[in-house]
């Protein structure tokens, strides 16, 4: 079979992309042909795969991907595949897995009735409708009960075209996985002392997943632990507004950014706290990553891993 995965962007960091690599990945190993369209691709890309990168030309985010679906489908019309799974919601997919909320009930519980007049709201309400409206075959992979309440309660959709999946995790994530002195190895190569605090926040899109709150709550902290209390922040993302509210709230020293680690696994072996207070997250697998490293969780609970 030729297997046509759609995703706007890759970078080797997201939640979203790590789950699209490894499925990808699992297709080509069962002897299928995996071709990947995207508008952009960051870090290195298995051998396997036939990349196709769309150009696309807008300024805006919803008018690069409206180009970008009217060039997949051109493409796929002219160079047909057996399936077509989407990473990001858009008409035509036999396949969507779901790392979104509902769009639909984001936008009715926190926008107003001028922004439904935007042409963002119109693209990305038209794709969301074309992914879940009743009588589409698109079948939905889906993270948690949540999604599907709220989808079905926009969209009618039927019940036998979701499929929840159960979270996974890589295995290197384990605490079983790290050597028995790993926190203290992590924590000398980076000049961190028994004597500080670490606390570790993972995950792009700053501002969905609440740094602003991880930063107020730094500098909230007494003078006594706020000074001996380190944040590191891990994810893809432009950290300038963030490090100005660190600025603000004289705690600039205290907080570090990392556009991407290959070692968040020693990371949370180090670390004294995972915070996660995010304003949306559909899953948020990087909870039980943290779990089943040993490390405790402070999140909040708007992310559907939060129950557990």
């Amino acid at each position: 079979m030729i297997v046509a995965f759609c995703l706007y962007k890759y970078f080797p960091f997201g939640g979203l992309q790590r789950e699209f690599m490894r499925i990808a990945q699992t297709v080509a190993a069962r002897g299928h042909h995996v071709r990947v369209y995207t508008q952009s691709w960051e870090g290195e890309c298995p051998d396997v795969f036939e990349l196709i990168k769309v150009p696309v030309k807008s300024h805006t985010n919803h008018g690069r991907n409206a180009e970008y679906f009217a060039w997949v489908q051109k493409h796929l019309r002219e160079h047909p595949v057996d399936k077509v799974v989407g990473f990001n919601k858009m008409p035509g997919l036999d396949v969507y897995y779901a790392a979104d909320v509902c769009y639909a009930e984001k936008v009715a519980q926190e926008k107003g009735f001028f922004y439904r007049l935007t042409s963002r709201y119109r693209h990305y309400a038209a794709f969301e409708r074309a992914t879940f409206e009743q009588g589409k075959p698109t079948q939905l992979l889906m993270l948690t009960d949540k999604q599907i309440a709220d989808f079905q309660k926009h969209y009618q959709t039927e019940v036998e075209r979701f499929h929840i999946l159960p979270p996974g995790i890589y295995p290197d994530r384990k605490y079983s996985q790290q050597p028995a002195n790993s926190r203290e190895i992590f924590r000398k190569k980076n000049g961190i002392t028994e004597q500080q605090y670490l606390l570790l926040q993972v995950g792009s899109d700053f501002t969905r997943k609440g740094v602003d709150r991880s930063i107020e709550a730094l500098a909230s902290l007494p003078d006594s632990l706020r000074h001996n209390t380190l944040l590191y922040v891990v994810g893809q993302d432009k950290p300038r507004k963030f490090e100005a509210l660190a600025e603000k709230r004289g705690v600039r020293s205290n907080v570090h950014f990392f556009s991407g680690r290959n070692d968040v696994s020693e990371l949370m072996a180090a670390a004294d706290l995972l915070l996660h207070p995010a304003y949306q997250e559909a899953a948020g697998i990087v909870l039980l990553e943290a779990i089943t490293a040993g490390l405790p969780v402070l999140t909040t609970a708007v992310c559907g891993y939060a129950h557990y």
